[in-house]
């Protein structure tokens, strides 16, 4: 089950990771706001939703990296899943929902535009830097 879980994460990673960085280009490219904005928007989201999901019964049920044994917030790899990762990517879907949700309130294209240039690129960033990488060896993590 834990196999599964966390090949759907990691998969379902690259289709968020496309999404918010197809609002944010839209953000600062696009000169009117249309249906199709709203979308793209409304699925980075909604992606970010589902990975939530997923990720939270990760961490309660399946993971095996979610330890809380003695000396856990010593060990790299227990700390970094145990609460870094989770930590940063629910600040991170709390800021894109919080853009998402202003951009809703904007009468004119520039006021929908503007808190997805903010709010969705901080939470890109997050959850850049909260990402398992390969390069980051000691996490284990992989490109999928």
């Amino acid at each position: 089950m834990n196999n599964i879980l966390t090949n759907a994460h990691s998969g379902l990673r690259w289709v968020a990771l496309i999404l918010l960085l197809l609002a944010i280009v839209n953000a600062f490219t696009s000169k009117t706001f249309e249906k199709k904005h709203r979308l793209i928007n409304l699925f980075a989201m909604v992606t970010l939703h589902t990975q939530l999901l997923i990720g939270l019964v990760q961490y309660f049920v399946t993971s095996q990296k979610v330890q809380f044994i003695d000396g856990w917030m010593k060990n790299p790899l227990l700390r970094f899943y145990g609460m870094e990762h989770i930590l940063l990517m629910i600040i991170a879907i709390v800021l894109v929902t919080i853009g998402h949700s202003k951009s809703k309130k904007g009468a004119t294209p520039e006021e929908k535009f503007k808190p997805i240039k903010l709010w969705y690129v901080i939470g890109l960033l997050l959850i850049l830097a909260a990402i398992p990488w390969p390069f980051r060896t000691v996490l284990g993590g992989g490109w999928f």
